[in-house]
């Protein structure tokens, strides 16, 4: 048991919880006057007091208690999940205190049964009145139960229950969307406090004063589906799977559970029994609450709702990337993208369709022999047209390529660095200038109008290095293509006549 601690509350709330920060259904959607449950790691206590100290002390039980214990006002319990073990009352604006604050508890389902008494707003409360109290009873279950009044305060509230909603929060926990964190980036570390390593399944228990029709074959949950088959008279067999329709554009292919478990059902004199066995501690909240609806209302699915707007947005959204999508690659492949291959490739492809799209078409068409002939004859026009087809060494270059010999190492290493160096360097390369023609997207060049041929012209020689005919082909003819200048599209004329 911990000692009387001073908490500090705002709005008449303060926070039980086992996954700080962990979310919920929300308050105001199930509970009484003392407690309304938040989620699997959480619910909500409800003071006297509006904004003000209070006192809060938790005590753990070995055992659950055997009798209500008196002096309370009012007393309310709930089921929570607690993977970690510790537990947390926190005041709603985040008032703390050292004794409540990572309470050691057992893991897994625990029960908290709240005491409280003396709840006085500020206005009514004088310094006679005893402080205002509330008292945390945890003990360790194997089922989880659904919250409940034990002893309600003669002075408060009846409060609207929407089981309905909470159904709704429960299904789409369970099958929620990717997140949409970029795939580049690594995955987040796990909460600690949701580690869940080595704790049992556990069950759901639910009940009923008068036999009920439990709900078989298929419970729609938007790209999954929930089976329910019968074994037997009082056995259902419940498991998840992909949905035959999917309503997403990007349907779920993760199930939230892999393994099916069991629901038994018995009905006797004291009423109609339903117990879910072999869950995931982390689902049995959900599933308590998807329960709870469908053994009241049976063959309604408020979530579907949800997911259909859900998956209408999804897939408006995706046809407007689409078309965006289709704009960019018009814009940057001058039309409708290529094949995959070409778009995978590390090469002037995209140049070269921005200037001649048919003639990356027609390159991409060739085989691979046809390739690697475009590729030569594309070099050999650039070394003409620069004057560099009779330097020696260039000329050995484009020999031995055009003989399918490998060219000289100066070619192969770097990209070609040591051969364009001596191409600068050499004193017999000409030195002629042509139009410098910038894609109107480009960025920086703004005063340069010119280029120096034998530099442009000299990469479709280097291109011949590549071992992958199409990429030096493209390369090639696209390089050519530039260093002709203005006569750029008699160029291309001609590549179309030779490629054809």
């Amino acid at each position: 048991m911990t000692d009387w601690a001073r908490l500090f509350v705002s709005h008449c709330q303060y926070d039980v919880s086992t996954v700080p920060g962990a979310s919920g259904v929300g308050i105001y959607i199930l509970g009484d006057d003392l407690l309304h449950v938040g989620g699997p790691n959480q619910f909500t206590g409800f003071c006297g007091i509006h904004t003000g100290w209070i006192e809060a002390r938790v005590r753990v039980l070995s055992d659950p208690p055997a009798e209500v214990d008196v002096g309370w006002d009012a007393i309310s319990e709930a089921t929570l999940w607690c993977p970690s073990g510790r537990l947390s009352v926190v005041g709603l604006m985040g008032g703390t205190a050292e004794a409540l604050t990572d309470v050691a508890v057992p893991r897994g389902l625990v029960r908290v049964r709240v005491h409280a008494r003396d709840r006085l707003h500020e206005t009514v409360r004088t310094d006679d009145d005893p402080p205002e109290r509330h008292e945390l009873h945890i003990w360790a279950v194997s089922e989880e139960r659904p919250w409940r009044t034990v002893l309600a305060d003669p002075g408060g509230r009846d409060w609207e229950q929407r089981p309905a909603k909470a159904a709704e929060w429960a299904m789409l926990s369970l099958v929620p969307r990717p997140s949409g964190r970029p795939a580049i980036l690594p995955p987040l570390p796990r909460d600690p406090y949701e580690d869940d390593t080595g704790l049992s399944r556990v069950a759901v228990a639910r009940y009923r004063p008068a036999p009920v029709e439990v709900p078989l074959g298929v419970l729609p949950a938007g790209d999954l589906e929930v089976r329910l088959k019968r074994v037997d008279a009082e056995t259902l067999l419940w498991s998840w799977a992909t949905a035959d329709e999917p309503i997403f554009p990007r349907p779920l292919a993760t199930l939230p559970d892999d393994e099916p478990s069991t629901v038994r059902l018995t009905s006797g004199p004291d009423g109609f029994a339903l117990r879910h066995e072999g869950v995931l501690g982390r689902h049995a909240f959900a599933l308590g609450l998807i329960w709870d609806h469908l053994l009241d209302t049976a063959g309604s699915y408020p979530w579907m709702e949800t997911l259909r707007g859900q998956a209408a947005e999804a897939t408006a959204l995706a046809e407007k990337t689409r078309r965006l999508q289709a704009e960019r690659d018009a814009a940057e492949w001058g039309g409708a993208p290529p094949s995959d291959r070409v778009r995978g490739l590390l090469s002037q492809a995209r140049s070269l369709a921005r200037i001649d799209r048919p003639l990356l078409d027609r390159i991409d068409a060739l085989p691979a022999a046809r390739q690697r002939g475009a590729a030569c004859w594309a070099a050999r026009r650039a070394m003409r047209v620069a004057g560099l087809e009779q330097i020696g060494w260039i000329a050995d270059a484009l020999a031995a390529a055009e003989a399918d010999r490998p060219l000289p190492r100066s070619f192969t290493e770097q990209s070609g660095t040591a051969a364009f160096n001596r191409l600068l360097s050499d004193p017999e390369v000409p030195h002629t200038t042509i139009p410098l023609r910038l894609d109107p997207r480009a960025i920086g060049g703004c005063g340069v109008t010119e280029m120096l041929q034998q530099a442009a012209a000299f990469p479709a020689l280097i291109a011949l290095a590549n071992d992958e005919p199409l990429v030096a082909a493209i390369d090639a003819v696209y390089n050519a293509a530039v260093a002709h200048g203005d006569d750029r599209d008699r160029f291309l004329t001609d590549a179309h006549t030779a490629l054809h």
